[in-house]
C-alpha cells in the first residue's frame, strides 16, 4: 500500500470495523510511550532488562463488513509472527469462548494443540506475590526475530494480542515468568 511502512507491527483486540482505524502519527508516539512505559513498569518490579526495541501498536486496517462468520485460518509452519497473529488470536478467542475464566495453562495448551511450539513459549504467573488472581496474564510464542505476544485480564480491557521483537535477552517478556512444565 503506498506510503505503508513495510514492516507494521500489528495491535489486534476488541476493535470493531467502525473502531479500527490507522493511528495518526501522534497516537501512534503515544501508543509507544505507553507501551514503553508498561515495560519499564514491569521490568522494575524484578529488576529484569529493559528491552532492545520497543513494540509499535497499530490498529489493523478494517475490512469490509461481512454477513456470517469470518473464515477460520490455520498455522503458517516456518511463517512469521505477523503471518501467525490471525491463527493466534483465533485460537486464543476460542479458549475464552469456552472458559471466559482461562488461565495461563489454558491458553498454552490450547496454543499446543493448535501447533505452537510449548518451548517457544514463556508466561506470566497467574496469581500475585500474596495469592490473589492476577488482575492480567500475558503468555507469548518466539517466531524467529519476533513475538506474538496474548494479554487477558481486567487490567488489559479483556484480550489483546501484539507482535513485538525479541527483547535483548532474547525472551518475549519481561518481568517474573513460570516454568512451563507440564
Amino acid at each position: 500500500m503506498p506510503g505503508m511502512p513495510s514492516s507494521v507491527v500489528r495491535r489486534t483486540g476488541p476493535l470493531t470495523p467502525a473502531s479500527s482505524t490507522r493511528l495518526t502519527s501522534g497516537a501512534r508516539a503515544g501508543a509507544v510511550a505507553a507501551a514503553i512505559a508498561v515495560m519499564i513498569a514491569l521490568a522494575g518490579c524484578t529488576g529484569g532488562a529493559s528491552p532492545s526495541a520497543s513494540a509499535t501498536r497499530v490498529a489493523s486496517p478494517s475490512a469490509a463488513p461481512t454477513t456470517g462468520s469470518p473464515a477460520p485460518v490455520e498455522l503458517v509452519p516456518g511463517g512469521t509472527a505477523e503471518q501467525n497473529l490471525p491463527y493466534f488470536d483465533q485460537v486464543n478467542r476460542k479458549t475464552l469462548a469456552a472458559n471466559p475464566n482461562a488461565q495461563g495453562r489454558d491458553f498454552i495448551d490450547a496454543l499446543v494443540a493448535a501447533g505452537f511450539s510449548k518451548a517457544d513459549m514463556q508466561l506470566t504467573v497467574d496469581t500475585t506475590t500474596i495469592g490473589l488472581k492476577a488482575n492480567s496474564i500475558q503468555f507469548s510464542v518466539k517466531m524467529g526475530d519476533t513475538c506474538l505476544i496474548g494479554q487477558n485480564g481486567a487490567d488489559a480491557g479483556g484480550y489483546n494480542s501484539m507482535v513485538a521483537p525479541v527483547l535483548s535477552t532474547g525472551a518475549c517478556l519481561i518481568g517474573q515468568t513460570r516454568a512451563i512444565d507440564w
